[in-house]
């Protein structure tokens, strides 16, 4: 699950107040509706053929639980991952294609309905052989304006106007409520510009970090020499040069995790003293924001060395630069060859996936990310039911409760800001499931003829809408992710937690199992969300979603004692020899992750009022709950995207969300025996406890 910073906004007042809003299940589109199929839970909810016994509980509870498993299942080469979270994006994956199957399959679609959208964006997708016929023709208008930029102003022009439809460059401009006054929209940048995932890959000397900038330069000559276009080598070598001096002026992922360092508001008039030598008037109305009065710069340490670069490199290298990263923006779209080379480098060498994934699931993918909300309709109708929302609904309120309980028992917050803290805690607005309101694509035309139109049109009404929302109402009703992933989030400027009806599936979520699971699995998740509106970054947002300290200075010492120890934990976590978790780069979730489950626990044993839970197949209540919790983290990972993963993930490894979380908590030693001595032990006065 990852703490939304740019806001994804939507209407939840009914949901605040406990009332649902149903999907219309009188369908009478093209959808048709089926009934929701119902599994078989195991009386525990727990999966005790993925016990490994060989392993001591109290040395690796996480081996423990999923040994077994890890031995027995191979990741396949069109994955880089398998796993619990894996297993329910494939099921999501077979569910949006039924549906677009049965699209594809119905005659006479009206022009124009969302239906008619849905096929056609897909077969324009899987029309290889027409994709393979056109070559780069479709792009080539982007082409044809690079060639025509005489002077940098037009270049500026241009980044503003191509951004907007996706392709890449050093200024990533977006819209999102201002972190200082949540009732507004605010135009924001974001440094960008970098082929490679990140800063190190282009300043460290390591022999891996070495390999990938030698294999960088041979995909950008290759991608060239596909497209038809000379001198392949040079241009290589040129876009690697630029980056890597767009790269040096990049902030690291744990210095652009910092809210309050983010937050730096200009007016537009004081641009130019950031950098004179870019236009800032022709790139703010390309992107249709030329009205603003200021804008908020997340990097503005990268924005004066951008503007060192914009100067000192020539245009011809710009075009070169620009060329290079249209291309591969919209690699994935256009031939065969073009989508291998661009597959066998990012996906292949940077992340170790072997083999393509089938053209469908990528296909499904396309749809999902342009039309996701017209598919989301009609999977909720299908695969969630109104019992499970209500009983999601109940759960949540229950962790709500535990949460302020936790709060009022804290020993070290002072009364001042366990005030403000429930206050805050009080005003969580959580949504399940599905929005209330569902995005509008009445504007969209797509054409089965024209893969990349439907993306650029996208695109393009995409960033309308998004320029829109200035200067009016916050769109509460806005979800972030579609009801089809499966994740959730936690969005601090609006103060919600989102939890996608894909998510809400065992083992996380299992209307068929013992409380146990359920608390150790979704409880968990519900309660990882809650605890990014109180980790080291979403603490800084009071109840309406400002960037403001409702903290006393002593709160907020100890506060950062105790993250620094969980900072200290976590480093000392080897994901390989050579390679430690970055506690720093990953606190936020792993207070999360601490926050959520031991919530997770108060709530499940308040459920119990007061009783003894049942023994279910040889295991205590309090087991089944640890159980629960260490089997939603079920995965296994390539080491090429293990490495990606630490370097840049804000999560850590799945392993050690199991290990680093109940190794802190004194009901985990309790119900497991463990003793000092055993692997998992931490002593007492070490153990950290934050909510």
């Amino acid at each position: 699950m990852k703490a939304i910073i740019t806001s994804a906004i939507c209407s939840s007042l009914l949901l605040m107040n406990g009332c649902t809003t149903q999907v219309d299940n009188n369908n009478t589109s093209a959808f048709p509706t089926q009934k929701m199929a119902q599994k078989t839970a195991l009386a525990s909810g727990i999966e005790k053929a993925n016990l490994d016994t060989s392993v001591r509980p109290q040395d690796n509870f996480y081996r423990y639980v999923n040994g077994n498993w890890l031995k027995s299942h191979d990741i396949p080469g069109d994955k880089t991952a398998i796993g619990s979270f894996y297993d329910l994006r494939d099921q999501a994956d077979d569910d949006v294609k039924a549906i677009i199957e049965e699209l594809d399959a119905t005659k006479n679609l009206i022009a124009g309905s969302d239906e008619q959208k849905v096929a056609d964006l897909f077969r324009s997708y899987m029309d290889i052989e027409k994709r393979n016929s056109l070559g780069t023709q479709p792009i080539q208008p982007i082409f044809d304006a690079i060639n025509k930029l005489t002077n940098k102003s037009e270049l500026a022009s241009f980044l503003g106007q191509y951004q907007s439809v996706g392709v890449g460059s050093p200024l990533a401009l977006y819209i999102s409520v201002d972190a200082k006054d949540s009732t507004h929209y605010a135009t924001h940048i974001w440094q960008s510009g970098l082929g490679l995932p990140d800063k190190d890959y282009y300043v460290n000397e390591s022999e891996r970090y070495v390999a990938l900038r030698a294999g960088y330069t041979t995909h950008i000559e290759n991608m060239f020499r596909l497209a038809g276009f000379k001198n392949s080598k040079q241009a290589a070598q040129t876009i690697m040069a630029l980056e890597t001096k767009i790269a040096q002026y990049h902030w690291t992922r744990v210095q652009s995790r910092d809210s309050e360092k983010r937050y730096n508001k200009y007016a537009i008039s004081q641009l130019n003293e950031l950098t004179d030598a870019f236009d800032w008037s022709a790139y703010l109305a390309a992107q249709g924001v030329a009205e603003q009065k200021d804008i908020i710069i997340n990097q503005p340490d990268f924005i004066i060395g951008f503007g060192k670069i914009f100067a000192d490199t020539s245009l011809a290298d710009w075009k070169t630069y620009l060329t290079f990263h249209s291309l591969s923006s919209f690699a994935s779209y256009l031939t065969t060859d073009i989508d291998n080379e661009n597959f066998d480098f990012y996906s292949k060498q940077l992340s170790g996936r072997e083999e393509q994934r089938p053209q469908w699931k990528r296909g499904v993918s396309v749809v999902n990310s342009n039309l996701g909300e017209v598919i989301g309709k009609v999977y909720v109708n299908r695969h969630f039911t109104p019992q499970a929302k209500a009983r999601m609904s109940e759960l949540v309120e229950n962790l709500r409760v535990s949460y302020g309980n936790s709060i009022d028992e804290l020993e070290w917050m002072s009364a001042d800001t366990k005030k403000a803290a429930q206050v805050k805690l009080a005003a969580f607005t959580p949504k399940i499931g599905y929005p209330d309101r569902w995005e509008d694509y009445s504007e969209l035309n797509i054409d089965a003829n024209d893969l990349i139109g439907n993306i650029l049109r996208s695109s393009r009404l995409s960033h309308t809408k998004e320029v829109a929302k200035l200067g009016g109402p916050i769109q509460k009703w806005e979800w972030g992710m579609t009801p089809q992933t499966v994740n959730a989030y936690y969005n601090p400027t609006v103060n919600e937690i989102v939890f996608p009806a894909a998510i809400l599936q065992a083992p996380f979520f299992n209307m068929k199992a013992d409380d146990a699971v359920n608390y150790g699995g979704i409880g968990a998740v519900i309660g990882h969300e809650m605890g990014h509106g109180f980790d080291d970054q979403g603490s800084k947002y009071d109840a309406e979603g400002n960037l403001r300290n409702w903290w006393t200075a002593q709160d907020l010492a100890e506060f950062s004692n105790r993250t620094k120890a969980l900072v200290e934990q976590y480093d000392d976590y080897h994901v390989f020899d050579d390679l430690t978790v970055n506690g720093k780069l990953t606190l936020g979730e792993n207070i999360g992750d601490l926050s959520g489950v031991t919530i997770a626990y108060r709530a499940y044993k308040a459920s119990l009022n007061g009783k003894e839970a049942p023994v279910i197949d040889g295991l205590t209540g309090d087991q089944r709950f640890f159980m629960g919790y260490a089997q939603i983290w079920r995965a296994k990972i390539v080491e090429k995207s293990m490495r990606n993963r630490v370097a840049t993930d804000p999560h850590s490894p799945a392993e050690f969300r199991a290990l680093g979380s109940l190794s802190n908590m004194n009901e985990f030693y309790k119900a497991f025996d463990v003793n000092e001595g055993d692997a998992m032990y931490i002593a007492p006065e070490k153990r950290v406890k934050i909510w």
